[in-house]
């Protein structure tokens, strides 16, 4: 059983950054895509970004140019730099781990963006 264990949540000020780690239980390199989930209260659970294995990310439009995910395989462990961050951002972010027939998530850390 693939363990992911998300951490770097909390409160922030709007404008603020935040960096979440994702750290797997094996090697990353091992899914054809890592990626990070949101779902704000009420709301269902979206796409926020995503870094294959080979190949450029994707992003959702809200948070282009915001947002940034990056691996580190020697480290197992996949990251989001989120700066410029709004209120509207608040969410429990999750991370994924998509292979060809697997399927794995985190536990979720609480980002709350408020003054």
């Amino acid at each position: 059983q693939v363990q992911l264990v998300e951490s770097g949540g909390g409160l922030v000020q709007p404008g603020g950054s935040l960096r979440l780690s994702c750290a797997a239980s094996l090697s990353i390199f091992s899914f054809n895509n890592m990626g990070w989930y949101r779902q704000a209260p009420g709301k269902q659970r979206e796409l926020v970004a995503r870094i294959p294995r080979g190949g450029s990310t994707n992003y959702a439009d809200s948070v282009k140019g915001r947002f940034t995910i990056s691996r580190d395989n020697a480290k197992n462990t996949v990251y989001l730099q989120m700066n410029s961050l709004k209120p509207e951002d608040t969410a429990v972010y999750y991370c994924n781990a998509m292979g060809v027939t697997s399927d794995y998530w985190g536990q979720g850390t609480q980002v709350t963006v408020s003054s």
